[in-house]
């Protein structure tokens, strides 16, 4: 884990440490919690910006294939 972050095992019990002493043992459940409804919030509401995303651009595609159409049929 601490390869991914670019830090050394010292530093994250550090942080864990310093986590600790600012929000102390019984308040880090709470906020473990409120960080995971947010992160879970977030990653929902990308996918649905993905997803209408997607959506308008198969609607995109349709209008511009019907454009096609027409313009070759006039030829």
């Amino acid at each position: 884990m601490s390869d991914l972050l670019f830090i050394s095992g010292q530093e994250v019990i550090i942080v864990f440490v310093v986590v600790l002493l600012l929000f102390g043992a019984n308040k880090i459940p709470e906020v473990a919690r409120g960080l995971g409804k947010g992160m879970k919030e977030f990653k929902k509401a990308t996918d649905e910006i993905k997803k209408e995303i997607n959506d308008n651009a198969a609607d995109i595609l349709d209008d511009v294939d019907d454009l096609r159409d027409n313009l070759n049929d006039i030829k």
